[in-house]
């Protein structure tokens, strides 16, 4: 199983310490990322400011779409322009309800897109069935030269 770091991009505290409790509690060994908000998280999926010196590649991307500085849907249509990202799976992981936010997700090139489910026990099982296909299913790109996956990865 690949070990590249799992890239969650969550602005409530809340919601970022239950999906790090489900990761943990499904046994999902990767490094996991936080980047609260779109600019964080574009800076590290860019290498730019304080992850300039960053080398390892994520392996997937957890988008909240309601972020500060810049929305979800920014951080998803930036991650498609750009053509060593292009490929990089990115899944919606939000509480939105909204069908437009569904259809937008997909039009910019979302892989999946999961409303967060309210229940703790549907969330786990939610993150079960996420790390089980992103994580030991699905064969993740590449990283693009000049990124790696960590050392023994």
């Amino acid at each position: 199983m690949d070990e590249r770091p799992i890239l969650l991009v969550e602005d409530n505290p809340d919601d970022e310490a239950l999906t790090l409790r489900a990761l943990a509690k499904n046994k999902i060994r990767n490094p996991i990322q936080v980047a609260r908000d779109g600019e964080d998280a574009l800076a590290y999926l860019f290498r730019t400011g304080p992850w300039a010196g960053r080398v390892e590649f994520p392996q997937v991307v957890l988008l909240d779409l309601k972020l500060p500085k810049v929305d979800g849907l920014e951080v998803l249509r930036r991650v498609r322009a750009d053509e060593a990202l292009r490929v990089l799976p990115v899944v919606i992981l939000t509480s939105s309800d909204e069908e437009r936010d569904l259809v937008e997700s997909y039009r910019l090139g979302a892989n999946s897109y999961i409303r967060k489910p309210v229940d703790f026990a549907q969330f786990i099982e939610a993150v079960r069935q996420l790390g089980l296909y992103w994580l030991v299913l699905n064969e993740a790109p590449p990283a693009p030269r000049g990124q790696s996956a960590p050392e023994g990865g």
